[in-house]
């Protein structure tokens, strides 16, 4: 049985490095090529003090798709860069699998346009956690008893978008299951910290708090091997990590 051909953007930043380890290490997947803004013609896996994988770090994705013909493209880069890679992608027969968030909604709007015209899917995920998934079921049972709920998402200083894409997506799960809308969220940007997720439901004397940290990248992996496994199969646009798991 043949591998999926794998190529990750953005693989040398905090999260694509994970995203790489964790399709380097999936025995169903290869991983052929890396697009990075440094360390270019470098090895990716001694960069990333893995070893020598033999996969050369590129900067150009377009040249890199029509060299490598690969099945599927992980994405994790910048806002401004990731709709584009993404288009990219559909259009050269690629399915795009994106972890990148704050992606402008035009460029969403166009990503959804070429699906449909090319009868291929993306996946445009802002949160790979399993544990993301779990925090929704539990969000969806409380909301049963109550309804006002708000979020306060905590996330390191370099963050680019305020509110977090899974806060985003939080907020739509939490709005479309009962929640007295529009759901409040809160953001905060401090050194120290990495992604933290926080729901606040009140009630007529008690309060119950859920929440998710993230503690290390590496817990992304797990979710980013499933969407890869997942790609070729999807047909629109996958916005949630529960859309591949079943109903939350």
């Amino acid at each position: 049985m043949s591998r999926l051909k794998v190529v990750v953007a953005g693989a040398t930043g905090k999260t694509g490095q994970e995203a790489a380890k964790a399709v380097w290490g999936a025995s169903d997947l290869e991983l052929v090529g890396a697009v990075a803004r440094r360390r270019i013609g470098e090895d990716l896996g001694e960069v990333l003090g893995e070893g020598h994988w033999g996969v050369p770090i590129a900067s150009d994705l377009a040249v890199l798709l029509n060299d490598q013909r690969p099945d599927v493209l992980v994405d994790f880069t910048q806002p401004e860069v990731a709709g584009r890679h993404a288009l990219l992608a559909v259009r050269s027969g690629v399915s795009p699998v994106v972890g990148t968030t704050g992606m402008p909604c035009a460029e969403m709007e166009e990503l959804r346009q070429a699906v449909t015209d090319t009868g291929r899917g993306a996946l445009i995920i802002p949160n790979f956690s399993f544990g993301i998934v779990l925090l929704e079921r539990f969000c969806t049972e409380a909301l049963r008893f109550f309804p006002d709920v708000e979020i306060i998402e905590f996330h390191h200083q370099r963050k680019l978008d305020r509110p977090s894409g899974t806060a985003r997506m939080l907020q739509g799960v939490l709005e479309r299951n009962g929640a007295h809308s529009p759901v409040p969220v809160h953001s905060v940007r401090l050194p120290g910290l990495v992604a933290h997720h926080e729901i606040i439901f009140g009630g007529p004397g008690e309060t119950i708090r859920l929440r998710h940290d993230t503690l290390s990248r590496a817990s992304f992996g797990p979710g980013v091997v499933l969407a890869v496994r997942r790609a070729l199969h999807v047909r629109g646009v996958v916005e949630n990590l529960s859309e591949l798991l079943g109903e939350v």
